[in-house]
């Protein structure tokens, strides 16, 4: 979604000109009316799942373990009752009590819309209807299933609502699991993880705590856990992965040339394609200073979405007449930008938020996104290489960084998105883990004008860049500006073979020359198992399998396929660099 300076709304009877200047759009967000409907859809099915679990404990499986423990469960509680604990029990509970969560919600969605100069929408949304559905799922099962609460004494008044299920807990899971995941995924610098972590035990306590005060028994409060974790779940997928909803994003209003003031530098249309699940409306406001502080004036900022991840957008926007395109997201949205960029000659300056961020580490860019963007319009233009790529099933596109099949690719397929977040890189780590059974395959391979070789092989890596992730170099010789691309063969047998391969990358550190295509005795050997590691350049690449192998682009997996072409398209982006970059 394109957005510049909004149009102002008709102006009211007596109203200055320009009061509605405000720079906030209060536009809602698009796509409301399906994804409403999915989510009624789905709370429907939540709705009859929890009333169908709570007819089986109170019906056919009433008489069965473990059901028949839960009373001596509420009686150990019982009996462990002291007065230190049940003050401590009161604060618990009070933390999932309707007025607290219903002033918290009210309160924290208040935040999100009116703090930030560009409102949370979606932030707000998925707290408030996730608390909501939560609650109306939770007056549903009350009404169909009828409970009695535990036979102790009950430190509080009991409501006039079946025992099933625990409605604080509910809405306690509801409201602070959604804060700890908005801060999980929103938020940036280490503290994030402690406080999402506290976020996510204060339901665990206010179970504990209703189960401590006689209230319920536990399949009740676990019944409030799953209630709250699928209303978050249902809402979560509409409003954050399926991209059906698109949340407004504004721009100030170009100031008038009389504020600006005549010496104000004057510079082209700038665009900002920025992907959202890493980029907070936050980060867009600052990113927007650094701009209008270098004299880009009113700059369009422009959603990706999981349909397209930056390519029409940097396309149109181009069409536009944007004369600098600002990249704001991970090495897939840069890739996607690049792609459209190839050719063009418009500059682009990237503000790594992403987990790898690999171009940005190979360029020595500042990882910071403010720092980035501030040394990018400091600095001045270069053409850097890109890959082009093309294969069965692959529709041809471009790479900035790396592409290759097998292990690498393995390990793209099987990383969490939600580990990513959470922990960064390291992810890829432990992804890899697992991605170590990932079986060898046969290929053929054709560099340029050489003959054709034949080669078993772990992984293939094709790289415009040498580094990966914690400053490891699998592709030492490889530079974006060199006119070639980089070949990575990884062949390992055995844990002698993987310290030999690992030996190999280590005294490659030092950037080795190679040769630019296989010589003629090489290429004729199909037995090659003892070599761990091979190193190749070229300027176009032909890799044929035997099999259908996972393949990657610039650390996002593609459909796997039997083939995979790479050409190198030198000067193809031109990019805002630093001195001393590229």
């Amino acid at each position: 979604m394109a957005t510049s300076a909004p149009e102002r709304p008709a102006e009211l009877p007596g109203e200055r000109p320009g009061a509605n200047d405000t720079g906030r759009s209060t536009a809602l967000p698009r796509g409301i009316g399906r994804t409403a409907a999915r989510v009624a859809a789905l709370t429907v099915c939540q709705g009859a799942l929890m009333v169908g679990f709570g007819l089986l404990i109170t019906g056919p499986a009433r008489g069965t373990w473990p059901i028949t423990a839960e009373d001596d469960v509420n009686e150990g509680f019982e009996r462990a009752r002291t007065s230190t604990l049940t003050s401590l029990s009161y604060w618990g509970s009070e933390a999932g009590d309707t007025l607290t969560v219903v002033s918290v919600t009210v309160l924290v969605c208040a935040g999100l819309i009116l703090i930030p100069r560009l409102p949370m929408w979606r932030q707000a949304a998925f707290l408030a209807v996730a608390v909501s559905l939560q609650s109306l799922v939770f007056l549903v099962i009350t009404e169909s299933v009828d409970r009695h609460r535990p036979d102790v004494h009950r430190l509080d008044a009991s409501p006039p609502t079946s025992s099933y299920t625990s409605g604080h807990t509910g809405a306690a899971t509801a409201l602070y699991g959604g804060l700890a995941v908005l801060t999980l995924t929103r938020l940036r610098g280490p503290w994030r993880r402690i406080v999402g972590g506290l976020l996510l035990l204060v339901p665990v306590v206010v179970a504990v705590a209703r189960l401590y005060r006689g209230m319920h028994h536990p399949t009740d409060v676990m019944g409030g856990l799953a209630n709250g974790s699928l209303s978050l779940l249902i809402v979560g997928r509409a409003l954050f992965t399926d991209g059906t909803v698109t949340a407004p994003v504004t721009t100030r209003p170009a100031p008038s040339s009389a504020s600006a003031g005549p010496d104000a530098p004057v510079r082209g249309r700038a665009a900002v394609i920025f992907n959202p699940t890493v980029t907070t409306e936050a980060d867009c406001e600052t990113l927007r200073a650094v701009l209008e502080r270098h004299g880009h004036r009113a700059p369009v900022f422009i959603e990706t979405t999981a349909e397209d991840p930056g390519t029409g957008q940097t396309a149109g926007a181009v069409r536009d007449g944007a004369q600098l395109v600002v990249v704001c997201g991970g090495d897939g949205t840069l890739r996607a930008a690049a792609d459209a960029l190839a050719g063009s000659g418009v500059p682009l300056a990237l503000v790594p938020c992403g987990t790898g961020n690999l171009l940005a580490r190979n360029l020595g860019l500042p990882l910071s996104p403010i720092d980035a963007l501030d040394a990018a319009l400091r600095g001045a233009p270069h053409r850097i290489d890109l890959g082009s790529v093309e294969g069965d099933g692959l529709t041809a596109t471009h790479f900035a960084a790396m592409s290759g099949a097998g292990l690498d690719a393995a390990i793209m397929e099987h990383t969490d998105d939600r580990a990513k977040s959470v922990l960064g890189w390291p992810a890829y780590v432990l992804a890899g883990v697992g991605a170590l059974r990932t079986p060898r395959m046969r290929l053929t391979v054709r560099l340029d004008d050489a003959p054709a070789l034949r080669r078993t092989a772990r992984m293939v890596l094709i790289g415009n860049v040498g580094s990966v992730q914690g400053g490891t170099t699998l592709l030492p010789a490889a530079r974006p500006d060199d006119g070639r691309l980089d070949l990575l063969i990884l062949d390992p047998r055995g844990v002698g073979g993987w310290m030999r391969a690992l030996a190999t990358l280590l005294r490659s550190g030092g950037r080795t020359p190679r040769p630019s295509a296989p010589d003629p005795v090489t290429a004729q050997r199909d037995d090659t198992s003892g070599v761990p590691v091979e190193f190749f350049t070229f300027r176009r690449a032909e890799l044929a399998f035997d099999s259908a192998q996972s393949r990657e682009l610039d650390g996002d997996p593609v459909a796997p396929g039997r083939r995979l072409t790479a050409e190198v398209r030198p000067g193809a982006l031109t990019m805002l660099l630093p001195a001393g970059g590229a």
